[in-house]
């Protein structure tokens, strides 16, 4: 089970001001991609999962890594997400081939990949289509012993902008980072959604 705290940021101005205020505790910048597939008749959403390849490099590493993530049902309420969540990190070839060509998920051999065939039910005749994606770019902070992930999400109609913490103790990292936001004046809401669901709404919250 992933926990975390997550708050959304109001404009490009408040996410600016967080990320300068925060640059002494800077560790990393990632570039991320993430692409999500479903089958075509939609297996995984009737019962509230998602898979996610998300492709990224850091300001540090030019090389890619990919990782297949397969979460299922997520709650998100007052600024904190529960979500099942199992991972699982691929050879970046791979990656980019299921990037070009979504039948090719039903044949790599990936744990993540068998159980949404054994578990969720996607058979080889219906297989897997690509959804689409976007893009984010999360900078991460080693803030209070904390890991503080500031992402910027471009989507095909618009940018938004979240604060991310995952913890065991959301409702204690919650308090210390609301305080810490209204103490430098950032403005900021209780992420009602996740970034996959705008994605699919196609449309800003």
């Amino acid at each position: 089970m992933e926990v975390e705290v997550k708050l959304r940021l109001l404009d490009a101005a408040n996410h600016s001001l967080l990320k300068e205020i925060l640059s002494p505790f800077h560790l990393k910048k990632l570039n991320q991609k993430n692409v999500f597939y479903d089958s075509a008749n939609g297996v995984l959403a009737s019962q509230r999962a998602v898979l996610r390849l998300r492709s990224f490099n850091d300001n540090n590493d030019e090389s890619t890594r990919c990782v297949f993530s397969l979460k299922a049902k997520a709650v998100l309420i007052n600024g904190v997400s529960r979500v099942e969540e199992d991972e699982e990190e691929i050879e970046p070839l791979i990656g980019k081939q299921c990037v070009e060509e979504a039948s090719k998920l039903g044949s790599i051999e990936s744990r993540v990949i068998k159980r949404c065939k054994d578990e969720f039910g996607i058979d080889g005749e219906v297989g897997f289509v690509c959804l689409g994606g976007f893009e984010n770019v999360r900078e991460v902070y080693d803030w209070r012993g904390l890991k503080l992930e500031v992402d910027e999400s471009t989507f095909s109609f618009g940018v938004c902008y979240e604060v991310e913490c995952e913890s065991d103790d959301p409702e204690r990292v919650k308090r210390e980072l609301e305080g810490f936001l209204k103490e430098n004046g950032i403005d900021y809401k209780y992420s009602e959604v996740s970034k996959f669901a705008i994605f699919r709404a196609g449309k800003l919250p």
